[in-house]
């Protein structure tokens, strides 16, 4: 390992160490500032806050109760192209640099919440490149090994992590730097929804694209870090909700049964890497072992909404975001930056409405390859690149890392990468999952059980990877429901499920202690369960998983004397099914000999 920690960052360590007196936030601080020297050579910051910069954010501490503040004396990184107050921000440029009067607001949020800022970190300028050596500040160095390249653009980010020179950090990705960094310095990299968190103090790249992100040591981190930053913000134009089902108290440890959908072999590249290769194949082989299931799916069109990104109009949005500099002054700008970002002057408007249809299109495809899974799994990077190489063949190279990252903003995706591997070389691997918009707790949780599958240590440090325990959870976008009657496959009220974008789980059988009547009234006719421990039946039914967002109106146009119970399925399993109120018996037909719905009516 590159760095021996004096103590354990991760927020729950160091939270302890403070309630028992072991450690104080001053001495927390004061030891990354010196140990920050010992690696100035990895060119992780642009500006190392001053102890009397510090010093007023320590002060802010004594006024505030540790129980109450959860990120209470929690030393942060910032991306320097996102805002804090007082401090320049740069961009990775010193001619485009200012200096804000206020922090963005999710910085705001998590100073507001006790945490405390070391600096701003490296990045590939302008935050355009995937591999931490577009810096007039420096090529920013791998954690694990200086001769490799850290990862881009949030470069300094993801390096003072996994050094131990702060317990979580901010930064932001368009076409996926707050996941190639993580995986090649072994964090988690969360790439949360668009317009999740909010982008008020972010210099853009591509605004309608641009996330923040978040590096952390494991997901409990990361989750923590984001239920703090998100929030709706009416101030950021692309600001969006989140939804109940993406909310903090869904996250845990997902269990039971997965389904991924990975890509075929024909379709992967590793670019000469035998040993990614090799760390991807050991990973599927332990996630199998799990109890997962991996799926084949068609990457193609993936791999061509990514190509849009720097092959299409979306350049333009690069060039918007730093027009008046690129202008006037283009020499201030690091030379393969300018290059990539100058051709933007010159695209047009039907340039881009042609690459809309054609995205629009592409993402159709690929949303219907992704229904059903609980996530797409990639290799975060085919391959990480000395700094040598990359400075050999700079945009090539940086093509090859964005393979598996690029088409994610723009097809509008969710995203963690969670480190799995180290490899013979002494290098860090890992996967990206993928999932619909507002899947973060569904993929963090998904992530959490992952990288408890892997015994690693936490960042470059000598401490093992060991989240603390969480609550198990389940999907909570989609619910479960029980039929046994004129909503079973074919019958009259089934349409009232599939209408609704329900789909068939099982056909099964309750315990048998349910009496079952054919009901009056209709049409159609409805049968009603009553449960009876001593004289009832197993009955034939339909278990069927519908959009948590249409569960709601279903259950409203229920007609009396019906509703909605927990049914005891033979399995054991209690799920939300259809139960009778005990009075509509009265003048019903008993038809519990019968078993089954279907039984009944071709008698």
């Amino acid at each position: 390992m590159a760095s021996h920690y004096p103590y354990n960052m991760t927020i729950a360590s160091l939270r302890k160490a403070y309630a028992e007196g072991d450690l104080t936030p001053a001495r927390v601080l004061r030891d990354i500032r010196e140990r920050a020297a010992e690696f100035e050579s990895h060119n992780i910051w642009i500006h190392l806050l001053s102890e009397s910069e510090i010093d007023e954010y320590l002060q802010r501490l004594q006024h505030m109760d540790p129980v109450e503040y959860p990120l209470w004396g929690i030393p942060f990184a910032i991306k320097d192209n996102i805002d804090l107050a007082g401090i320049s921000t740069t961009a990775a440029c010193e001619a485009f640099a200012y200096t804000p009067q206020k922090s963005a607001k999710v910085v705001d949020r998590l100073i507001a919440a006790g945490a405390v800022p070391v600096g701003k970190t490296n990045l590939d300028q302008f935050a355009t490149g995937l591999n931490g050596t577009r810096s007039p500040w420096g090529a920013c160095k791998n954690a694990f090994d200086p001769e490799y390249i850290s990862g881009g653009s949030s470069s300094g980010s993801a390096v003072a992590v996994a050094l131990g020179l702060a317990c979580f950090s901010l930064g932001t990705d368009t076409a996926g730097s707050g996941r190639v960094p993580a995986c090649f310095n072994n964090l988690i990299g969360l790439k949360p929804t668009r317009g999740l968190l909010s982008t008020d103090g972010l210099v853009p790249a591509c605004r309608s694209l641009d996330c923040i992100t978040i590096f952390a040591y494991d997901t409990n981190d990361a989750d923590l870090v984001l239920s703090i930053a998100e929030a709706y913000d009416p101030g950021d134009a692309y600001s969006r909700s989140n939804p109940y089902h993406n909310q903090k108290r869904n996250y845990g440890v997902r269990e039971g049964k997965l389904k991924f959908g990975v890509i075929p072999d024909n379709q992967l590249n590793f670019f000469g890497d035998r040993q990614y290769e090799q760390a991807y194949r050991a990973t599927l082989e332990r996630l199998e072992l799990d109890g997962i299931e991996l799926l084949e799916i068609d990457y193609e069109p993936f791999a061509d909404a990514a190509k849009l990104l720097y092959e299409g109009p979306w350049v333009a949005e690069r060039y918007l975001a730093i027009q008046p500099l690129i202008d006037t002054d283009p020499e201030a700008i690091f030379p393969v930056v300018r290059d990539i970002i100058a051709p933007g002057k010159t695209l047009t408007a039907t340039a881009l409405f042609q690459a809309q249809y054609r995205l629009n299109a592409l993402k159709q495809n690929c949303d219907r390859q992704m229904a059903g899974l609980d996530a797409l799994l990639t290799p975060t990077a085919g391959t990480c690149f000395t700094i040598r190489q990359m400075l050999e063949q700079p945009v090539l190279r940086n093509s090859q890392l964005g393979y598996y990252t690029n088409f994610m903003n723009l097809l509008d995706l969710s995203s963690i990468a969670v480190p799995t591997q180290i490899t013979p070389g002494g290098l860090p691997f890992g996967i990206t999952l993928v999932g619909s918009a507002f899947s973060d707790r569904a993929l963090l949780s998904i992530a959490n059980r992952i990288h408890n599958c892997f015994d690693l240590k936490s960042g470059a440090s000598q401490f093992d990877s060991e989240p603390a325990p969480v609550a198990a959870v389940g999907v909570r976008d989609k619910i479960d429901i029980v039929v046994c009657g004129a909503h079973l496959q074919g019958l009259p009220l089934n349409w009232q499920l599939t209408e609704r974008g329900a789909t068939l789980v099982e056909k099964t059988k309750t315990e048998p202690v349910y009496r079952m009547y054919a009901l009056a009234g209709g049409p159609p006719d409805r049968p009603g369960l009553i449960l009876d421990e001593q004289h009832g039946a197993a009955i034939d039914v339909e278990v069927w998983s519908m959009p948590a967002s249409q569960y709601g109106s279903f259950v409203e146009g229920i007609p009396a004397p019906l509703g909605i119970g927990k049914i005891r399925l033979a399995n054991g399993s209690l799920t939300s099914g259809f139960i009778c109120e005990p009075y509509a018996i009265a003048d019903a037909l008993e038809i519990t000999q019968f078993q089954a719905w279907r039984s009944y009516l071709d008698r």
